[in-house]
């Protein structure tokens, strides 16, 4: 085939097109390097806006939380009262804890014995800032919020990166602060609708991809490496969405609808095409609950919300029934509400919180962590739910145990201790808490670079 000046210089515009639009803004490709550690699938789900933990997983019989909720505590009858569950965990013996009604996908989830909540858990940090919080948790540094990197970016690069072509997915618009400054991770909301936003007038093709035949033959011919390989390794993608299409989950499999079930969806679908998918992330709004948080009769805005959230896990999870020996799902907020209820009906910035952990490694059916007890003086600032648990603590388990990934003082700087809860079984590495730098073991490349010169 021969290449006119004209057809050379348009195919390298659009493919720099390509790679400029919104959609795949955060798009590159690492050459193959050594094997992953596991084959271990990681996915987090982050509740953006503070989820109330103490609606979601309530010690509803509590004398000092009845009081201080009033009409927010979930009734102790009628339809709406709470979905008990044995905590197993001698600490929590002088109360009853329940989920809030809706939950009843969740409670299905515990009594499997595949689900673990850890309460009283959280960010370590004295702040009450979203924007603070949610940077502290994801890049994995509690009171430095200029960390260049996220914490699992630096779970991936420590373990020696992938030759998957999409090791990492944001199930989102952008890809959050705890895949930060990790080129190959990729922000795709539905592989349906991975696209290119370019028009290219001087097609060959009658399709939405007019230009990958030129990106083909142009990099096959190329002798320029590595220019050569990260071209190929694009259009394998592009090739690689245009054949999954629309998803249709296993049978009897009913996902919510919204976008939190659509990302579910996806990230099921990407797991499923077996393409060596190792960290997903999953962004579920809507937690501020400064107001109207609920109803005297335990129904209103946060139950439904926390509908949402159980039938989203519970359709995932058992979705994915064959992967759960490979899956381990963590679901947290940036901190929880305060025990009392404001004057608006709602709860306004707390602390201690709720995480959950689930998969098919997971000795569930517990509530880990102790319980510091809702007395005041027993409250943080005499207000808040005081944090007993270090939310590094239980993300280290994970890594150590499920991801084979020992590196805890490379993947959080200033973490001085391992201390297993139990949560996830697996062999217990020796924990490197020393936090050396890490060498980069791949060769990235943004395609758009050498294009660029190329076209000179």
């Amino acid at each position: 085939m021969q290449w006119t000046r004209r057809e050379f210089l348009m195919g390298c515009s659009a493919a720099i097109a390509a790679m400029a639009a919104a959609r795949i803004g955060h798009l590159a490709f690492a050459e193959p390097a050594q094997p992953q550690a596991t084959n271990e699938i990681f996915v987090q789900i982050f509740l953006r806006g503070g989820c109330d933990g103490l609606s979601l997983l309530s010690p509803y019989d509590d004398t000092h939380y009845r009081s201080a909720r009033g009409v927010l505590a979930l009734p102790l009858s009628g339809p709406n009262a709470p979905l008990r569950i044995d905590t197993y965990n001698p600490s929590y013996n002088t109360n009853s804890f329940g989920l809030n009604s809706k939950m009843v996908h969740v409670r299905d989830l515990y009594n499997s014995g595949h689900l673990a909540f850890i309460h009283a858990c959280g960010l370590t940090d004295d702040t009450r800032s979203h924007f603070d919080a949610m940077d502290y948790i994801e890049r994995g540094t509690p009171g430095n919020k200029t960390t260049n990197s996220g914490w699992l970016t630096r779970h991936l690069q420590s373990q020696g990166g992938s030759s998957s072509l999409l090791p990492a997915v944001a199930a989102n618009t952008a890809v959050p602060a705890s895949l930060l400054n990790h080129p190959p991770a990729v922000a795709l909301s539905s592989p349906s609708g991975f696209t290119v936003s370019t028009h290219w007038r001087y097609n060959r093709e009658q399709d939405n991809f007019p230009f990958l035949s030129t990106l083909r033959e142009m990099y096959n011919r190329s002798t320029v490496y590595p220019l050569a390989s990260a071209g190929r390794r694009v259009a394998q993608v592009f090739d690689l969405m245009r054949t999954m299409g629309s998803y249709t989950p296993a049978s009897s499999i009913a996902y919510p609808s919204g976008t939190f079930g659509d990302a579910l969806k996806t990230v099921a679908q990407l797991i499923k095409a077996e393409i060596g998918l190792q960290v997903a992330t999953v962004d579920f709004g809507g937690w501020d609950t400064h107001e109207a948080q609920a109803n005297s009769d335990g129904s209103g805005y946060l139950p439904d919300r926390l509908g949402v959230l159980s039938q989203g896990l519970g359709a995932f999870y058992n979705d994915l029934a064959a992967y759960h020996n490979r899956l381990t799902i963590v679901v947290l907020s940036e901190f929880g509400r305060r025990l009392g209820r404001n004057q608006s009906n709602g709860t306004d910035h707390g602390h201690g919180n709720v995480m959950m952990v689930l998969g098919g490694n997971v000795n569930g059916r517990k509530v880990y962590g102790t319980w510091p007890g809702l007395h005041p003086d027993q409250l943080d600032k005499r207000q808040d739910l005081q944090i007993t648990t270090d939310f590094r603590q239980v993300l280290s388990e994970i890594l150590i145990r499920r991801l084979g990934n020992p590196r805890l003082g490379v993947i959080f700087p200033g973490l001085t201790s391992y201390t297993p809860l139990g949560i996830v079984r697996g062999a217990d590495l020796p924990p490197v808490l020393s936090a050396e730098t890490v060498a980069p073991t791949t060769t990235e490349h943004r395609i758009f670079v050498p294009v660029i010169q190329h076209c000179r």
